[in-house]
């Protein structure tokens, strides 16, 4: 199998599907057994989203900016490890974000 590259920075941002109004995003993998679901996610000042979960392990990297969930503050260069099936949120943002979002299976 050969590697694939994409430069991310000739994709055009969209409406992020799933994500209250205002997020955009970049869709870097679909999802399959080659690759998890990878999006760069933009959120914008002001914009806010409700507690939710997923079936799926979700990895948080934050490139700029920063946002809150849960009474703590993420900021560029924040990591996060968010097990499936357990709930995170609410989310917000004063300054407005962009982060790095997978979603995937961890082995246990």
């Amino acid at each position: 199998m050969n590697s694939i590259s994409i430069n991310v920075g000739k994709l055009e941002w969209r409406d992020a599907l799933g994500y209250p109004p205002g997020a955009s995003e970049k869709v870097l993998s679909i999802g399959s057994d080659m690759a998890p679901r990878t999006i760069l996610l933009k959120i914008p000042p002001g914009w806010s989203m409700d507690s939710h979960s997923h079936s799926h392990t979700e990895l948080h990297y934050v490139l700029e900016g920063e946002y809150e969930c849960q009474g703590e503050t993420y900021s560029s260069g924040a990591f996060r490890i968010i097990p499936k099936e357990v709930a995170h949120g609410p989310f917000a943002t004063k300054t407005g974000a962009t982060i790095l979002i997978v979603w995937c299976v961890l082995k246990e």
